[in-house]
């Protein structure tokens, strides 16, 4: 009987005790307040193309190095092999050019140069790297001059990909057949390459 009244108060004495201890919260207090979340990160900055000029200006043709390597050396696009020139040679030819704008603007080129669809700047399949060449649009009998940096374009039947800026400056909105020549080292330091408009503009 002692034993069991011993229990019973040790019992009501822990009861006691735990009664005073300090809980993290009462029924008649409110939680703490939830630690603050960080604020969200700013997203990152979304490059966007430059803003457009009325009249860019052509390619002014330089003579540079042609590299016996990339970007002219054989490669292979959905099964097809193709092999750049990697010489000053003179190419002419007559087909289908398109254009490329503003999900290619920022990318790195065949050359490493970064596209800008504002530049006057095309694509070729086998052209050396870098070139220029004097593009003519016979419908309209506009002319162009551009620096050919990249590769491309790799639809059948297509023969040029020209920059936004080359295509709106010949007048063509979406494909139009065009007559392209590759300006070699011999035409740009003799000044042979010049339009006609720029012929009477340097007299």
């Amino acid at each position: 009987m002692r034993f069991v009244r011993a229990l019973a108060f040790g019992g009501t004495a822990l009861l006691a005790g735990c009664a005073g201890l300090p809980l993290p919260w009462s029924a008649s207090s409110a939680p703490p307040p939830a630690a603050e979340a960080p604020p969200p990160a700013a997203p990152a900055p979304v490059a966007r193309p430059a803003a457009p000029r009325a009249h860019p200006p052509d390619a002014v043709p330089r003579v540079a190095a042609i590299p016996q390597g990339a970007p002219n050396l054989p490669y292979e696009i959905k099964g097809e092999l193709y092999d750049p020139e990697n010489a000053d040679v003179p190419m002419a030819e007559s087909g289908i050019a398109s254009w490329y704008g503003r999900p290619f603007h920022g990318r790195r080129t065949a050359t490493g140069e970064v596209y800008d669809m504002h530049a006057m700047t095309a694509a070729h399949k086998t052209m050396p790297l870098p070139s220029y060449a004097v593009v003519r649009n016979p419908k309209n009998r506009r002319e162009v001059v551009v620096r050919v940096n990249d590769r491309g374009p790799f639809k059948p039947g297509r023969i040029i990909d020209l920059s936004h800026a080359a295509a709106r400056k010949l007048g063509i909105s979406g494909i139009a057949k065009v007559e392209v020549r590759r300006l070699t080292h011999a035409e740009i330091r003799s000044g042979a390459w010049r339009l006609p408009a720029q012929r009477v503009a340097s007299r």
